[in-house]
């Protein structure tokens, strides 16, 4: 495929992913398919690049305070070893096959934001209790399976399933993103599946704009933010299902 391409998805998935704590992968997966990469190299190639970047987008919402740091070690200490059984279970399944859960998964979550926004709401506490548990699992085996971080899935969660204040989610989730993407491109590099020049080119895109992306959030509402993920979670698959 056209690096050019590349980078121009890299830009665009570095902003989004640091606006809405997301790593960007399962957002990059479907795009790089249509840019011409093939179906395993665009599910995994993006990978490593979003290690970086969320680290970088974290920064910021750590420095605005917006971090849930329990809540950090509970997802990791159960997400990282589902990440490292779903990144190897990827040998047995297609990557079509990935890429269409990818925006199955998407579309539910972004409806349910949708149709009942939760925005600032506090509950559980987030180091207690199953539904943790459950998200850290869940999110980890996703994010090995479709060869992404699991931002696409923790921030969603984190804000419906543990009704954490948007901005804390978009944060958590980032952090907690980068260290789950560690074990996954470390199974799919093994496994042949990392295009390191696709790699290189998205992360020249997605690193920088993914700074730039956190710190626009930082200064939206919340409410607003809820409400513009849930619509760009839904348009997003419903797009690239029906294309």
């Amino acid at each position: 495929m056209n690096l050019a391409w590349a980078l121009l998805i890299g830009v665009f998935v570095g902003f989004v992913g640091g606006m809405f704590g997301k790593g960007g992968s399962a957002i990059a997966t479907p795009l790089l398919f249509l840019a011409g990469a093939s179906s395993i190299v665009a599910v995994a190639s993006p990978l490593p690049a979003t290690i970086p970047a969320t680290v970088l987008a974290a920064w910021q919402y750590r420095r605005a305070g917006a971090l849930d740091r329990p809540l950090i070690t509970r997802v990791l200490t159960f997400g990282v070893p589902a990440t490292i059984v779903g990144a190897y279970l990827t040998r047995y399944i297609g990557g079509h096959v990935l890429i269409v859960l990818t925006e199955v998964l998407m579309l539910g979550l972004g409806l349910r934001l949708l149709v009942r926004p939760t925005s600032d709401a506090g509950g559980r506490d987030p180091v207690e209790g199953w539904p943790v548990v459950a998200v850290a699992l869940g999110a980890g085996f996703a994010a090995g399976l479709l060869a992404n971080s699991g931002g696409f899935l923790l921030a969603p969660l984190f804000i419906t399933v543990l009704r954490r204040p948007a901005k804390t989610a978009f944060g958590t989730s980032l952090a907690a993103a980068a260290v789950l993407a560690i074990p996954g491109t470390i199974v799919h590099t093994a496994l042949g599946h990392v295009d390191w020049s696709i790699t290189i080119a998205f992360a020249l895109g997605s690193i920088p704009f993914a700074t730039i992306g956190a710190r626009v959030a930082l200064r939206s509402r919340s409410e607003h933010l809820e409400r513009l993920f849930g619509a760009f979670l839904t348009t997003s698959a419903l797009l690239f299902l029906g294309g």
